[in-house]
Protein backbone atom coordinates (compact mmCIF):
# COMPACT_ATOMS: atom_id res chain seq x y z
CA UNK A 1 0.00 0.00 0.00
CA UNK A 2 0.88 3.62 -0.34
CA UNK A 3 0.73 6.53 1.79
CA UNK A 4 -2.40 8.43 1.21
CA UNK A 5 -2.78 11.96 0.64
CA UNK A 6 -5.75 13.52 3.24
CA UNK A 7 -5.25 17.37 2.32
CA UNK A 8 -1.58 18.92 1.14
CA UNK A 9 0.65 18.00 3.34
CA UNK A 10 -0.91 15.36 5.98
CA UNK A 11 -1.11 11.81 4.82
CA UNK A 12 -2.25 8.54 6.52
CA UNK A 13 -0.38 5.53 6.69
CA UNK A 14 -2.16 2.24 7.26
CA UNK A 15 -1.28 -1.41 8.11
CA UNK A 16 -4.50 -3.53 8.95
CA UNK A 17 -4.05 -6.59 11.70
CA UNK A 18 -5.63 -9.86 10.27
CA UNK A 19 -8.94 -11.35 11.56
CA UNK A 20 -7.14 -14.18 12.75
CA UNK A 21 -5.69 -12.66 15.90
CA UNK A 22 -6.94 -11.19 18.70
CA UNK A 23 -7.39 -7.19 19.93
CA UNK A 24 -5.53 -6.83 23.22
CA UNK A 25 -5.07 -10.51 23.12
CA UNK A 26 -9.04 -11.00 23.83
CA UNK A 27 -11.40 -9.16 21.33
CA UNK A 28 -12.36 -11.16 18.24
CA UNK A 29 -11.58 -8.85 14.48
CA UNK A 30 -13.35 -11.10 12.23
CA UNK A 31 -12.99 -8.25 10.09
CA UNK A 32 -9.92 -7.34 11.22
CA UNK A 33 -8.54 -3.83 12.36
CA UNK A 34 -6.25 -1.04 11.05
CA UNK A 35 -3.89 0.83 12.77
CA UNK A 36 -3.21 4.30 11.37
CA UNK A 37 -0.59 6.52 11.25
CA UNK A 38 -0.02 10.09 10.14
CA UNK A 39 2.76 12.35 8.55
CA UNK A 40 2.33 15.91 8.62
CA UNK A 41 4.67 17.99 6.42
CA UNK A 42 5.52 21.82 6.70
CA UNK A 43 9.45 22.80 6.61
CA UNK A 44 9.64 20.14 9.13
CA UNK A 45 7.91 16.67 9.41
CA UNK A 46 6.16 14.83 12.01
CA UNK A 47 4.89 11.44 12.52
CA UNK A 48 1.53 10.74 14.67
CA UNK A 49 1.94 7.25 16.22
CA UNK A 50 3.78 4.77 15.21
CA UNK A 51 2.98 1.34 14.44
CA UNK A 52 3.36 -2.30 15.82
CA UNK A 53 6.38 -4.79 15.76
CA UNK A 54 4.64 -7.48 14.48
CA UNK A 55 4.98 -9.91 11.66
CA UNK A 56 5.75 -7.90 8.75
CA UNK A 57 3.83 -4.63 9.11
CA UNK A 58 7.36 -2.49 10.14
CA UNK A 59 8.22 -2.93 6.40
CA UNK A 60 4.96 -1.93 5.10
CA UNK A 61 5.04 1.06 7.32
CA UNK A 62 8.31 2.06 6.12
CA UNK A 63 7.30 1.23 2.42
CA UNK A 64 4.46 3.67 2.71
CA UNK A 65 6.98 6.31 4.39
CA UNK A 66 9.00 5.65 0.82
CA UNK A 67 5.54 6.56 -0.89
CA UNK A 68 5.74 9.88 0.04
CA UNK A 69 9.93 10.33 -0.37
CA UNK A 70 10.77 9.62 3.67
CA UNK A 71 12.60 7.20 5.71
CA UNK A 72 13.09 7.18 9.12
CA UNK A 73 15.89 9.74 9.20
CA UNK A 74 13.83 12.52 7.76
CA UNK A 75 11.30 12.78 10.90
CA UNK A 76 11.71 15.29 12.54
CA UNK A 77 8.91 15.06 15.32
CA UNK A 78 7.38 11.99 17.00
CA UNK A 79 3.81 12.37 18.19
CA UNK A 80 2.81 10.17 20.49
CA UNK A 81 -1.05 10.11 21.51
CA UNK A 82 -1.23 7.10 23.04
CA UNK A 83 1.74 5.03 24.44
CA UNK A 84 -0.05 1.49 24.12
CA UNK A 85 2.42 -1.22 22.06
CA UNK A 86 0.03 -1.08 19.05
CA UNK A 87 0.96 1.94 18.18
CA UNK A 88 4.63 2.15 19.98
CA UNK A 89 5.99 -1.54 20.09
CA UNK A 90 8.64 -0.30 16.65
CA UNK A 91 9.29 2.52 18.29
CA UNK A 92 12.65 1.46 19.61
CA UNK A 93 13.57 -0.13 16.40
CA UNK A 94 12.42 3.56 14.45
CA UNK A 95 14.60 5.21 17.56
CA UNK A 96 17.15 3.67 16.60
CA UNK A 97 17.53 4.60 13.02
CA UNK A 98 16.97 7.93 14.06
CA UNK A 99 18.39 9.35 17.41
CA UNK A 100 17.98 12.83 16.83
CA UNK A 101 14.17 12.12 16.44
CA UNK A 102 12.68 14.54 19.10
CA UNK A 103 9.14 13.31 21.31
CA UNK A 104 6.77 15.22 22.22
CA UNK A 105 4.01 13.53 24.86
CA UNK A 106 2.19 14.18 27.71
CA UNK A 107 3.73 14.03 31.05
CA UNK A 108 2.67 10.61 31.73
CA UNK A 109 3.06 9.15 28.88
CA UNK A 110 7.06 9.73 29.27
CA UNK A 111 6.95 8.00 32.20
CA UNK A 112 5.31 4.91 30.12
CA UNK A 113 7.46 5.50 27.51
CA UNK A 114 10.80 5.29 29.79
CA UNK A 115 9.30 1.36 31.09
CA UNK A 116 8.07 0.39 27.74
CA UNK A 117 10.60 1.40 25.21
CA UNK A 118 13.87 2.91 27.49
CA UNK A 119 13.91 6.21 25.66
CA UNK A 120 14.32 9.29 28.03
CA UNK A 121 16.17 11.59 25.58
CA UNK A 122 14.54 14.40 23.35
CA UNK A 123 11.40 13.96 25.04
CA UNK A 124 9.23 16.78 25.28
CA UNK A 125 6.49 16.83 27.73
CA UNK A 126 3.19 18.96 26.62
CA UNK A 127 0.29 19.58 27.97
CA UNK A 128 -3.24 21.17 26.91
CA UNK A 129 -2.83 24.26 24.63
CA UNK A 130 1.05 23.95 24.08
CA UNK A 131 2.24 24.06 20.30
CA UNK A 132 4.38 22.97 17.83
CA UNK A 133 5.07 25.41 15.02
CA UNK A 134 6.23 22.96 11.80
CA UNK A 135 6.21 25.60 9.28
CA UNK A 136 4.44 26.30 5.96
CA UNK A 137 1.38 26.89 8.31
CA UNK A 138 0.94 23.56 9.94
CA UNK A 139 0.87 24.36 13.87
CA UNK A 140 -0.14 21.14 16.20
CA UNK A 141 -2.09 22.14 19.16
CA UNK A 142 -2.26 19.36 21.64
CA UNK A 143 -5.28 18.58 24.10
CA UNK A 144 -4.68 16.42 27.41
CA UNK A 145 -7.23 13.21 26.65
CA UNK A 146 -6.50 11.06 29.73
CA UNK A 147 -8.14 7.38 30.02
CA UNK A 148 -9.15 7.42 26.30
CA UNK A 149 -7.74 4.71 27.47
CA UNK A 150 -4.90 5.07 29.13
CA UNK A 151 -4.28 7.64 31.44
CA UNK A 152 -1.47 9.25 29.27
CA UNK A 153 -3.93 9.97 26.36
CA UNK A 154 -4.07 12.92 24.17
CA UNK A 155 -5.44 14.58 21.05
CA UNK A 156 -3.18 16.44 18.59
CA UNK A 157 -5.00 19.02 16.55
CA UNK A 158 -3.37 20.95 12.85
CA UNK A 159 -4.76 24.43 12.98
CA UNK A 160 -4.80 24.44 9.13
CA UNK A 161 -6.37 21.74 8.38
CA UNK A 162 -8.95 21.00 11.07
CA UNK A 163 -7.87 17.40 11.46
CA UNK A 164 -8.54 15.98 15.11
CA UNK A 165 -5.95 13.47 15.88
CA UNK A 166 -7.83 11.20 18.24
CA UNK A 167 -5.38 8.11 18.56
CA UNK A 168 -8.04 5.23 20.18
CA UNK A 169 -10.96 7.65 20.45
CA UNK A 170 -13.21 7.56 17.63
CA UNK A 171 -11.97 4.13 16.36
CA UNK A 172 -13.69 1.06 15.19
CA UNK A 173 -12.56 -2.53 14.27
CA UNK A 174 -12.44 -3.15 10.22
CA UNK A 175 -9.77 -3.31 7.86
CA UNK A 176 -9.14 -0.44 5.27
CA UNK A 177 -8.35 -1.23 2.08
CA UNK A 178 -9.59 1.29 -0.93
CA UNK A 179 -12.03 3.14 1.19
CA UNK A 180 -10.17 5.39 3.79
CA UNK A 181 -12.70 7.96 4.07
CA UNK A 182 -16.73 7.88 5.61
CA UNK A 183 -17.60 9.62 1.85
CA UNK A 184 -15.98 6.51 -0.10
CA UNK A 185 -18.07 3.54 1.64
CA UNK A 186 -21.22 2.34 0.56
CA UNK A 187 -24.00 2.44 2.75
CA UNK A 188 -23.61 -1.10 3.64
CA UNK A 189 -19.94 -0.34 4.43
CA UNK A 190 -20.98 2.57 6.15
CA UNK A 191 -23.67 0.72 8.42
CA UNK A 192 -20.46 -1.84 8.78
CA UNK A 193 -18.67 0.74 10.51
CA UNK A 194 -20.79 2.48 12.90
CA UNK A 195 -21.65 -1.16 14.12
CA UNK A 196 -17.94 -2.05 14.35
CA UNK A 197 -17.56 1.43 16.37
CA UNK A 198 -20.71 0.33 19.02
CA UNK A 199 -18.66 -2.96 19.22
CA UNK A 200 -15.13 -1.23 19.55
CA UNK A 201 -16.49 1.04 22.22
CA UNK A 202 -18.48 -1.45 24.31
CA UNK A 203 -14.72 -3.49 24.38
CA UNK A 204 -12.57 -1.36 24.50
CA UNK A 205 -13.78 2.26 25.66
CA UNK A 206 -16.99 2.03 27.38
CA UNK A 207 -15.73 1.18 31.56
CA UNK A 208 -14.51 4.46 30.78
CA UNK A 209 -17.21 6.49 28.90
CA UNK A 210 -17.43 9.90 31.70
CA UNK A 211 -13.94 10.67 30.09
CA UNK A 212 -15.38 10.27 26.45
CA UNK A 213 -17.96 12.70 27.59
CA UNK A 214 -15.18 15.36 29.35
CA UNK A 215 -12.76 15.01 25.95
CA UNK A 216 -15.77 16.30 23.59
CA UNK A 217 -16.23 18.80 25.77
CA UNK A 218 -12.72 20.22 25.68
CA UNK A 219 -12.57 19.92 22.02
CA UNK A 220 -15.98 21.14 21.29
CA UNK A 221 -15.08 25.23 20.19
CA UNK A 222 -12.74 23.81 17.48
CA UNK A 223 -13.30 23.94 14.22
CA UNK A 224 -12.69 20.04 13.29
CA UNK A 225 -13.04 19.49 9.31
CA UNK A 226 -11.43 15.60 9.50
CA UNK A 227 -11.55 12.78 12.88
CA UNK A 228 -8.66 11.00 12.12
CA UNK A 229 -8.57 8.15 14.92
CA UNK A 230 -5.45 5.34 14.89
CA UNK A 231 -7.75 2.63 14.17
CA UNK A 232 -10.69 2.58 11.30
CA UNK A 233 -11.89 5.17 8.78
CA UNK A 234 -10.97 8.94 8.63
CA UNK A 235 -14.25 11.14 9.04
CA UNK A 236 -13.89 13.75 6.70
CA UNK A 237 -17.61 14.26 5.17
CA UNK A 238 -19.37 14.67 8.23
CA UNK A 239 -16.70 13.89 11.25
CA UNK A 240 -19.50 15.21 13.71
CA UNK A 241 -20.86 11.99 13.02
CA UNK A 242 -18.70 10.09 14.89
CA UNK A 243 -18.34 12.31 17.91
CA UNK A 244 -22.10 12.15 18.19
CA UNK A 245 -22.45 8.89 17.71
CA UNK A 246 -19.44 8.08 20.76
CA UNK A 247 -21.13 10.97 23.06
CA UNK A 248 -24.29 8.79 22.58
CA UNK A 249 -22.41 5.33 23.04
CA UNK A 250 -21.11 7.47 26.33
CA UNK A 251 -24.86 8.20 27.68
CA UNK A 252 -26.01 4.90 27.53
CA UNK A 253 -23.71 4.19 30.61
CA UNK A 254 -26.35 7.01 33.03
CA UNK A 255 -29.23 5.28 30.50
CA UNK A 256 -31.34 5.22 29.28
CA UNK A 257 -30.03 3.27 26.25
CA UNK A 258 -31.93 2.31 23.25
CA UNK A 259 -35.50 0.75 23.62
CA UNK A 260 -34.29 -2.74 22.88
CA UNK A 261 -33.63 -5.80 24.86
CA UNK A 262 -30.81 -8.10 24.53
CA UNK A 263 -31.25 -11.67 25.88
CA UNK A 264 -28.60 -13.45 27.28
CA UNK A 265 -29.36 -17.14 27.57
CA UNK A 266 -27.25 -20.42 28.82
CA UNK A 267 -28.41 -24.20 29.37
CA UNK A 268 -26.85 -27.05 30.70
CA UNK A 269 -29.76 -30.06 29.83
CA UNK A 270 -32.54 -27.40 27.84
CA UNK A 271 -35.00 -26.58 30.32
CA UNK A 272 -33.85 -22.87 30.81
CA UNK A 273 -34.08 -23.16 26.79
CA UNK A 274 -37.26 -23.98 26.31
CA UNK A 275 -38.02 -20.30 28.32
CA UNK A 276 -35.95 -18.23 25.53
CA UNK A 277 -38.89 -17.97 22.77
CA UNK A 278 -41.51 -16.79 25.56
CA UNK A 279 -39.08 -13.84 26.42
CA UNK A 280 -38.87 -13.17 23.35
CA UNK A 281 -42.49 -13.45 22.42
CA UNK A 282 -43.28 -11.09 25.30
CA UNK A 283 -40.96 -8.48 24.50
CA UNK A 284 -41.95 -8.21 21.03
CA UNK A 285 -45.51 -8.22 21.41
CA UNK A 286 -44.87 -4.67 22.98
CA UNK A 287 -42.80 -3.59 19.73
CA UNK A 288 -39.79 -3.80 21.18
CA UNK A 289 -36.21 -5.06 19.10
CA UNK A 290 -34.79 -8.23 20.92
CA UNK A 291 -31.23 -9.48 20.21
CA UNK A 292 -30.75 -12.98 21.59
CA UNK A 293 -27.14 -14.52 22.22
CA UNK A 294 -26.32 -17.60 24.05
CA UNK A 295 -23.11 -18.15 25.80
CA UNK A 296 -20.51 -19.40 26.19
CA UNK A 297 -21.51 -19.87 22.41
CA UNK A 298 -21.40 -16.29 21.50
CA UNK A 299 -18.61 -14.14 22.16
CA UNK A 300 -18.42 -11.46 24.76
CA UNK A 301 -17.39 -8.96 22.64
CA UNK A 302 -20.03 -9.02 20.58
CA UNK A 303 -22.19 -9.50 23.73
CA UNK A 304 -21.14 -6.44 25.02
CA UNK A 305 -22.01 -3.84 22.44
CA UNK A 306 -25.27 -5.20 22.20
CA UNK A 307 -25.84 -4.86 25.90
CA UNK A 308 -24.11 -1.17 25.73
CA UNK A 309 -26.96 -0.25 23.63
CA UNK A 310 -29.59 -1.81 25.31
CA UNK A 311 -32.29 -0.05 27.76
CA UNK A 312 -33.19 -3.91 29.26
CA UNK A 313 -31.92 -7.23 29.79
CA UNK A 314 -32.94 -10.51 29.45
CA UNK A 315 -30.70 -12.68 31.70
CA UNK A 316 -31.71 -17.15 31.54
CA UNK A 317 -29.68 -19.10 33.16
CA UNK A 318 -29.89 -22.21 35.14
CA UNK A 319 -28.49 -22.71 39.10
CA UNK A 320 -25.16 -24.90 38.99
CA UNK A 321 -24.05 -25.94 41.96
CA UNK A 322 -25.87 -23.13 44.10
CA UNK A 323 -24.21 -20.47 42.04
CA UNK A 324 -25.01 -19.19 38.65
CA UNK A 325 -23.94 -21.05 35.27
CA UNK A 326 -20.30 -20.29 34.90
CA UNK A 327 -20.34 -19.31 31.49
CA UNK A 328 -22.75 -16.55 32.33
CA UNK A 329 -21.21 -15.60 35.28
CA UNK A 330 -17.96 -15.22 33.47
CA UNK A 331 -19.80 -12.88 31.05
CA UNK A 332 -22.03 -10.48 34.03
CA UNK A 333 -18.49 -10.15 35.62
CA UNK A 334 -17.09 -8.70 32.07
CA UNK A 335 -20.16 -6.41 32.34
CA UNK A 336 -19.35 -5.10 35.64
CA UNK A 337 -15.66 -4.62 34.43
CA UNK A 338 -16.71 -2.46 31.34
CA UNK A 339 -19.69 -0.72 33.37
CA UNK A 340 -22.83 -2.09 31.64
CA UNK A 341 -24.43 0.02 34.12
CA UNK A 342 -28.21 1.20 34.34
CA UNK A 343 -30.78 -1.07 32.85
CA UNK A 344 -34.05 -2.45 33.29
CA UNK A 345 -32.98 -6.42 34.13
CA UNK A 346 -35.45 -10.08 34.18
CA UNK A 347 -33.73 -13.04 35.13
CA UNK A 348 -35.17 -16.58 34.45
CA UNK A 349 -33.49 -19.90 34.92
CA UNK A 350 -33.98 -24.00 36.40
CA UNK A 351 -33.02 -25.64 39.20
CA UNK A 352 -32.53 -29.06 39.72
CA UNK A 353 -31.97 -29.84 43.74
CA UNK A 354 -31.64 -25.74 45.13
CA UNK A 355 -31.62 -22.69 43.76
CA UNK A 356 -28.86 -19.66 44.37
CA UNK A 357 -28.19 -17.82 40.90
CA UNK A 358 -30.21 -15.33 41.95
CA UNK A 359 -28.18 -14.74 45.22
CA UNK A 360 -24.59 -14.77 43.27
CA UNK A 361 -26.64 -12.26 40.81
CA UNK A 362 -28.04 -9.91 43.09
CA UNK A 363 -24.30 -9.81 44.44
CA UNK A 364 -22.38 -9.71 41.36
CA UNK A 365 -24.13 -7.36 40.41
CA UNK A 366 -25.11 -4.77 43.13
CA UNK A 367 -22.94 -1.84 41.67
CA UNK A 368 -24.28 -2.25 38.77
CA UNK A 369 -27.40 0.40 39.30
CA UNK A 370 -29.52 -2.28 37.75
CA UNK A 371 -33.46 -2.20 38.04
CA UNK A 372 -34.78 -5.74 38.49
CA UNK A 373 -38.53 -7.39 37.35
CA UNK A 374 -39.24 -10.18 39.57
CA UNK A 375 -37.65 -13.11 38.33
CA UNK A 376 -38.98 -16.24 36.80
CA UNK A 377 -37.52 -19.41 38.65
CA UNK A 378 -38.54 -22.92 38.83
CA UNK A 379 -37.45 -26.66 39.54
CA UNK A 380 -36.86 -29.01 36.67
CA UNK A 381 -38.87 -28.70 33.41
CA UNK A 382 -41.03 -25.40 32.78
CA UNK A 383 -44.62 -25.79 32.64
CA UNK A 384 -47.57 -24.35 31.14
CA UNK A 385 -47.80 -21.97 33.86
CA UNK A 386 -44.32 -20.90 33.79
CA UNK A 387 -44.04 -20.36 30.28
CA UNK A 388 -46.88 -17.50 30.54
CA UNK A 389 -45.18 -16.36 33.53
CA UNK A 390 -42.16 -15.64 31.53
CA UNK A 391 -44.31 -14.08 28.69
CA UNK A 392 -46.33 -11.67 31.44
CA UNK A 393 -42.75 -10.96 32.78
CA UNK A 394 -41.14 -9.91 29.88
CA UNK A 395 -44.24 -7.95 28.86
CA UNK A 396 -43.77 -6.16 32.09
CA UNK A 397 -39.84 -5.27 31.25
CA UNK A 398 -40.62 -4.12 27.98
CA UNK A 399 -43.58 -1.68 29.43
CA UNK A 400 -41.09 -0.34 32.08
CA UNK A 401 -38.35 0.60 29.20
CA UNK A 402 -41.27 2.44 26.97
CA UNK A 403 -42.21 3.88 29.84
CA UNK A 404 -38.56 5.70 29.78
CA UNK A 405 -39.39 7.18 26.43
CA UNK A 406 -42.66 7.57 26.97
CA UNK A 407 -43.17 11.35 25.72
Amino acid sequence: MKATEITEGIYRLGINLESDQLFEGMWPMPDGISINSYVIKGEKTAIIDLTEDVDDKPVQFERELASIALQARDVDYLIINHMEPDHTSWLPAFYAKNPDLQIYISEKGAAVLKAFCGIDRNVHIVTTGDTLDLGKGKILTFYEAPNLHWPETMFTFEQSSGILFTCDAFGSYGAITDAVFDDQLSSEQHDFFMREALRYYSNIIGGLSMFVSKAIELVQDLEIKMVAPSHGIVWRENPGEIIEAYARFARYMTGPAEPEVTILWSSMYGNTQKVVNAMVKGVRSEGLPVHLHRVPHDHVSFILASAWKSAGLILGMPTYEYRMFPPMAWALDMFGRKKVWNKKVLRFGSFGWSGGAQRELDTLTEKMKWTFVEPVEWQGRPDDAILARAEAQAVALARQIKGDFAG
